[in-house]
């Protein structure tokens, strides 16, 4: 898929969790606390989770383009090149050999005369991760964990900038077309010649259909839908189902959309049934070892879909390592 969405944390190893049967929360931590599974901020300045042999080659595709969009902000906070540059060898000075968390590089920048307060932190991380200095790994508390790339993350090939866009261009029309050309620059955060330029350099290795005048791309080959394949989901609220696209109108009404995405862009945990939103959820833990799930369709659910809401809501609670309790007085 070449990244996953990880704004939220927790949301995030559900996305993965999803998408690889029979995984389990703690199987997601671990491999984020061995770096097999590593966040960093990547398209469009957003943090995803990545994999370790993509990190090096999609940061250097990407950062330039989010480092010029940053700039306007990076002066609303007096933030420049000789302030980066000192506040990246303190950050690389603190992590040596170590892994800390946020506030212990907070700490760490006060100490060397780096202002971080409002904002100034948040892009002060942003900017030694977007250098390909360092990343993220497991949360402590509420708090993210952050190490040094090169001492933990084996270099892998390096891809020159024409294979890099190609690459990340493939990827991701064989993991999420149909797609437009239009979606692809929405997800990946690219310009406009740079994504057609991926996309000529692979597009004899996709399909192609016309639909109401609209240009999609997918793959040539496409998996059978099986008859045994869950028909209901419950998907954290970034998930890429929807945020991979610039139009989600496929996949729900429009109305629905855009009550769904409110000013402040958090998208709530969503339900899906054959492909389409119908209707929100939310998770809320309670007595110990117990996961409350509260659903709300925008219309009352038929048999089918209350039994597979059941079932949905008992994966999720394996997933977690708990006990899952569904409300069922609103479906």
């Amino acid at each position: 898929m070449g990244a996953i969405q990880a704004q939220d944390y927790a949301g995030a190893k559900w996305s993965v969790g999803l998408r690889l049967p029979q995984s389990l929360d703690r199987d997601v931590e671990q491999a984020i606390a061995e770096a097999k599974i590593l966040r960093t901020w990547a398209m469009r300045g957003t943090l995803h989770f990545v994999a370790p042999e993509d990190i090096r080659w999609l940061l250097e595709l990407l950062a330039p383009r989010i480092i010029a969009g940053n700039a306007r902000r990076y002066h609303e906070l007096e933030l420049d090149e000789r302030t980066f540059g000192r506040s990246n060898a303190v950050i690389v000075q603190a992590l040596a050999s170590q892994r800390l968390a946020r506030p212990a590089l907070v700490a760490a920048l006060e100490q060397a005369g780096i202002a971080t307060a409002g904002q100034r932190t948040p892009y002060l991380l942003q900017r030694a991760a977007l250098s390909r200095l360092i990343c993220q790994g497991v949360m402590r508390g509420n708090n993210p964990t952050y190490f040094l790339l090169d001492e933990f993350v084996p270099r892998a090939k390096a891809l020159c900038r024409d294979e890099a866009l190609a690459e990340l261009t493939l990827r991701y029309f064989t993991s999420r077309g149909p797609a437009t050309i239009k979606d692809f620059i929405w997800w990946s955060g690219l310009a406009s010649a740079d994504a057609s330029a991926g996309l000529a350099a692979v597009k004899e290795q996709l399909a192609r259909e016309s639909i109401d005048g609209q240009t999609y791309w997918l793959p040539r080959a496409l998996p059978e839908i099986r008859p045994s394949l869950a028909r209901l989901h419950l998907l954290p609220g970034f998930d890429e189902y929807l945020l991979s696209y610039q139009d989600r109108s496929t996949v729900m009404d429009v109305p629905r959309l855009r009550g769904l995405t409110p000013a402040n862009g958090m998208l709530p945990p969503t339900i899906v049934w054959d492909g389409r939103v119908v209707g929100t959820w939310k998770r809320t833990f309670k007595k110990k070892g117990t996961v409350a799930i509260n659903a709300k369709p925008y219309a009352k659910l038929g048999a089918g879909e209350r039994q597979a809401l059941v079932a949905t809501s008992r994966q999720y609670g394996e997933f977690l390592g708990m006990s899952a309790e569904l409300d069922e007085t609103q479906i």
